[in-house]
């Protein structure tokens, strides 16, 4: 028995990874731990939609009764988007447990991957991956984000890290797993809310073709996960200062109120949608739909080039 026993793929997505058509597989923790009803099942669908402009198909991933579903749409979605507040959040340690009790849930980035390399997903996009906590020296809250993308091969397209993490920390345990950072028209690091966070990105390509090349060529070498940096589209972009007191101001209450571990990011992102009046979930939108446009031109290039 493999994660294949496991896995239902729809119809779509099936039949577009048989044809060789380009598939960008989309993470529910976003739907579920990300935005509140009904923002975010519009937000998925806006995502679904930036994907298919482009011409290439979604593939949104979700753990539903006890089954890892790749292609989640429709009612289904709609019941994902509706039950969010009961789904669990589902990383690495949590799958075969949460498929004996047959629950709901989300999928983080780790375990998006592994179930996207399971069926032949090559392109991810997400909002912003995980990483490094802030104070993570004390607490040792590390994403397992991070060491899934130095041995599963798939490119994970993002926003950079949340920027309520330690991004410099996260940028060096990067680093030491071999995980080479990508930025796509940039030289910087972006910060999710932020175009920049003032550290440099490993190389800078500025054409999704040569993107797609570089995942080629690692997946042929065996050299397990790309991360593409994406910044925030101009528009949708936030002032540092601002978003960064906000930062603080929820990352000091988290600590106050003994929140943390798998609650913790939920709960600052939701922080800060408070306190900026709902301007970061405009930003959180306008990242996410961008980073799905650049997935499917870099899934259509990649099925190019095979």
């Amino acid at each position: 028995m493999t994660i294949r026993d496991f896995i239902d793929v729809s119809e779509e997505v099936r039949d577009a990874l048989a044809d060789n058509r380009g598939v960008v597989a989309l993470e529910s923790t976003i739907i579920t731990h990300g935005m509140p009803f009904p923002q975010n099942l519009d937000t998925a669908l806006a995502v679904e939609a930036e994907v298919r402009g482009v011409g290439a198909i979604p593939a949104t991933i979700a753990i539903m009764e006890g089954r890892l579903c790749v292609g989640v749409s429709g009612d289904r979605l709609e019941y994902l988007a509706e039950n969010n507040e009961t789904a669990s959040k589902a990383s690495r340690r949590d799958v075969a447990s949460l498929l004996i009790k047959g629950g709901l849930a989300g999928t983080t980035v780790a375990t998006t991957m592994q179930i996207a390399e399971a069926v032949g997903i090559e392109v991810f996009a997400t909002g912003g991956i995980g990483g490094v906590h802030r104070g993570a020296q004390e607490t040792f809250d590390i994403s397992a984000d991070l060491a899934e993308l130095s041995k599963t091969p798939v490119a994970v397209i993002c926003a950079g890290a949340k920027s309520i993490l330690d991004i410099g920390k996260t940028l060096e345990v990067l680093e030491s797993n071999g995980v080479p950072v990508i930025g796509y028209g940039s030289d910087e690091f972006p910060a999710f809310y932020t175009r920049s966070s003032g550290y440099p990105v490993d190389h800078r390509f500025d054409d999704v073709a040569d993107i797609a090349r570089v995942i080629f060529t690692q997946n042929k070498l065996g050299m397990g996960g790309v991360l593409v940096a994406n910044p925030i589209p101009e528009a949708n972009a936030m002032d540092p200062e601002q978003i960064e007191s906000w930062i603080v101001s929820a990352v000091n209450e988290a600590e106050k109120t003994g929140v943390t571990r798998k609650k913790l990011t939920p709960y600052l992102l939701n922080r800060i949608f408070e306190l900026s009046g709902g301007t970061s979930l405009a930003a959180n939108v306008g990242l996410i739909t961008n980073n799905a446009r650049v997935a499917g031109k870099i899934a259509l290039a990649l099925c190019a080039l095979k």
